[in-house]
């Protein structure tokens, strides 16, 4: 399917509704995505950004809709990684003399991953190429979310198309944001910028502060993936600065597994302590739970308490993926706590308590343990446990 989404810009791109975990990095997508791919006709047709590899032929269809795919004479590749690239090789079969364009670690990248002698020109931020009545003007935004990554501004038609950067998995049957349902549109905008943007916060702060004294209009943000954001566009930025801000609400959430119910009982009493002192949480079964949405509710929230028993001398390995998603995504401004239940030797606390010292979480106290099933007394040292988590959530 092909869309004008303005004068002589067509999407060209493909809706993956089956897609239900992304390709090359762990993440869940419950909703499906679409891979966003723009075609310029101008004096100089202009292809911006390509789909996934096994869409290439559909890619081409779209783009042979509109115009021999032959006529192309640029093709920018605002990202290298191949849900992006991956029909740039289809399309210079098509294209042979076309120019390929990204910044210039995206010209290595884009080298290294395909190993063919295209007619490359690599750009810095500022850099302009005229297409006919528009230009191209390019903003480099590297770690945004590779070191490759740039933006393509579209002079004229005032079109940001900034590749991962305010973009989403979702597949719709629509392509502007004030078509689709805005709960979910935003439910998966936030999931997108917790899993895959939030160790970039620093950076997507210093980008905007860097993009904002070149005084372009932007009247439609078009990313690679999902919906384009044509109404109030910069609503998405002002919710990135939102979101790179990392500032929690005063609220908790509690995320364990458990062998035999005994972990269970006591996250359930951290949680009673918790709202005594008034403070809203959430309990998530890790063993029963998607990992990225459980992370996005630890982007939410203050306080993060983790427990399992032990087992092995270790944690259970359904915990693992949360604490190794604690560090490597980075999270600012929370406190942490530890919790478990063990029949013998009990070193899952500490273990937790370790991961949290690695992901700079300051501990609010010591953790909490409990030998076999807990006893009422235990339940009762777990209730005040949450009340003093309360406490400090309040108090942060």
């Amino acid at each position: 399917m092909v869309m004008e989404i303005t004068d002589d810009v067509y999407w060209v791109g493909v809706v993956d509704w089956d897609l239900r975990h992304f390709h090359g990095y762990e993440l869940s997508t419950h909703r499906g995505s679409s891979y966003n791919a723009y075609l310029i006709l101008d004096e100089r047709p202009t292809l911006v950004d390509t789909v996934w590899g096994p869409f290439e032929d559909e890619l081409i269809e779209n783009i042979s809709h509109l115009i021999d795919p032959a006529k192309i004479e640029i093709v920018v590749a605002n990202h290298s990684e191949t849900d992006h690239s991956g029909a740039l090789p289809a399309v210079m079969r098509c294209a042979p003399n076309a120019t390929v364009v990204a910044s210039r670690r995206g010209v290595q990248s884009v080298e290294g991953h395909y190993h063919q002698p295209w007619n490359f020109k690599p750009v810095v931020t500022g850099d302009k190429i005229s297409i006919g009545k528009s230009d191209l003007l390019f903003v480099e935004a590297p770690m945004l979310h590779w070191p490759d990554s740039m933006f393509t501004y579209l002079t004229g038609r005032n079109i940001l198309m900034p590749n991962d950067a305010f973009g989403q998995h979702y597949a719709t049957a629509f392509r502007f944001n004030d078509q689709v349902n805005q709960k979910e549109l935003y439910e998966e905008a936030l999931k997108y910028y917790v899993n895959i943007v939030t160790p970039f916060s620093a950076q997507v702060i210093r980008k905007i502060e860097e993009i904002k004294p070149l005084g372009l209009p932007i009247e439609m943000i078009a990313p690679s993936h999902g919906v384009i954001w044509r109404d109030q566009p910069m609503q998405i930025v002002e919710k990135y600065v939102q979101w790179a801000m990392q500032e929690p609400t005063p609220s908790a959430v509690i995320l364990f597994d458990t062998m035999w119910q005994g972990t269970r009982h006591m996250a359930e009493a951290i949680g009673q302590g918790l709202a005594d002192k008034g403070i809203d949480y959430k309990i998530l079964h890790v063993g029963v739970t998607d990992r990225n949405d459980a992370l996005v509710e630890v982007f939410k929230a203050r306080t993060v308490i983790i427990g399992s028993p032990t087992v092995n001398g270790g944690v259970l390995p359904s915990i693992m993926p949360i604490l190794e998603g604690c560090r490597g995504l980075k999270f600012q401004n929370k406190i942490g706590a530890a919790f478990g239940s063990y029949g013998w030797s009990g070193e899952s606390v500490e273990l937790i308590e370790e991961h949290f010292r690695a992901c700079e979480i300051p501990l609010v106290r010591e953790g909490v343990k409990c030998k076999w099933q807990p006893r009422e007394e235990d339940l009762a040292e777990c209730r005040k446990f949450g009340q003093e988590l309360g406490e400090a959530t309040k108090n942060e």
